[in-house]
């Protein structure tokens, strides 16, 4: 904590929570294995290590969004197992086939261009078939499933490639009792049930995300993909949470204030002055900012621990900073302020952030911009 008591603000990441919550979300799953998500430089997190630290605690998979990513994995030196889902028409094909990385096929033209790719390379794909049973965003449609088997059918025995896994992603499992999840597991055993029947012999099927790994075990086939659960968030607090779930927040966001100064009653704050102080009091400068991927939506919302007591931000959050009324607090220059952590001082938690700002304690996380400094903990520790 010392050595970065200087930084203007700071993302602490606790390695050793997240081995942690890996650990025990693969006991809630224990006859599958897990897939850690690391898209979105792992939510926010930092990618690499927390890579490494979920392979450390077993997670036999790893998943991206973009081929960028899984290729910035094996740019770093990490192995085994790699998926990306997310592709367009021209995309890196090659350099994924290459690199030894499953990729992830909803239609047509995208067999069409991994097929070139690897006939190119002279290697043949790891390529998983995706399935839309009702989310209605990536995948391929039941009517358009047969036509892509075929093709991938043909293309495996051709050489060409290898389907490794089916697999399909759930619209609501973050609803308890949803209809639509039990729909979409019988759409995804038809479909499955299809390939199989004309030769796919897949390592992997899979349709789990984070709250259906916690709540849905019917859904858990042979590989959970957890994605903010194994960062320590419940994925919808109706489920529960982290606590519930034997989980910890990985992430803390602190800064040191920037300026403490007393002003007068009737003293407007921030832009619009949207608060005035209601008597004379202290006011604490926070420098962080919506450019720093603080919500502008949790103008005077937000929660911040700070002078020991959790208090709301006063006015509207600025691009680099916002204030925080003491309320005739002392407090001195430099003094940490914790926006959110996993609540052993009693700072608020990403949760607390989501509903000040009227969204999701995801996009809290992931949204925390490039100039705050990730602190990585227990990096080389593969316990905790």
């Amino acid at each position: 904590m010392n050595e970065t008591a200087t930084l203007r603000a700071r993302a602490e990441i606790d390695l050793a929570a997240l081995r942690a919550n890996v650990r025990a979300l693969r006991a809630r799953a224990a006859g599958a294995q897990l897939m850690a998500v690391v898209k979105s430089d792992a939510y926010g997190h930092g990618a690499v290590p927390c890579a490494r630290a979920a392979r450390q605690a077993g997670a036999a998979w790893l998943g991206t969004a973009t081929p960028q990513e899984a290729l910035a994995l094996r740019e770093a030196g990490i192995g085994g197992r790699v998926m990306c889902w997310l592709w367009t028409p021209g995309g890196p094909w090659r350099e994924a086939v290459e690199a030894d990385i499953d990729v992830s096929v909803s239609g047509m033209w995208a067999l069409d261009e991994v097929v070139a790719a690897a006939t190119e390379a002279g290697i043949p794909a790891r390529v998983q078939l995706k399935a839309d049973t009702g989310l209605g965003r990536n995948g391929c449609q039941p009517a358009d499933w047969p036509a892509l088997v075929t093709a991938a059918r043909a293309a495996e025995e051709a050489g060409v490639l290898r389907v490794t896994g089916l697999w399909s992603h759930f619209a609501c499992a973050d609803e308890p009792g949803h209809p639509s999840i039990a729909a979409q597991l019988d759409v995804f055993r038809d479909m499955v049930a299809y390939a199989e029947k004309e030769g796919v012999r897949p390592e992997v099927r899979h349709i789990a995300n984070s709250p259906a790994t916690l709540t849905v075990p019917e859904s858990h086939f042979d590989l959970v993909r957890t994605g903010i659960a194994m960062y320590g968030i419940s994925p919808s607090p109706e489920l529960g949470t982290p606590a519930d779930f034997g989980l910890r927040p990985v992430m803390t966001l602190a800064a040191s204030v920037a300026l403490v100064k007393q002003v007068p009653p009737g003293h407007g704050i921030s832009y619009g002055h949207h608060y005035t102080t209601p008597a004379e009091t202290t006011l604490a400068l926070v420098p962080v900012g919506y450019a720093d991927g603080i919500p502008r939506h949790a103008s005077g919302r937000g929660p911040v621990l700070v002078g020991g007591a959790v208090r709301r931000i006063a006015g509207r959050v600025a691009m680099d900073q916002f204030v925080v009324d003491l309320e005739g607090e002392a407090l001195e220059a430099g003094a940490e302020a914790v926006l959110f952590g996993p609540g052993d001082r009693g700072e608020p938690s990403a949760e607390d952030w989501a509903q000040a700002a009227d969204t999701i304690a995801y996009e809290i996380v992931t949204r925390i911009g490039a100039r705050v400094p990730r602190v990585h903990l227990h990096e080389d520790s593969a316990r905790g």
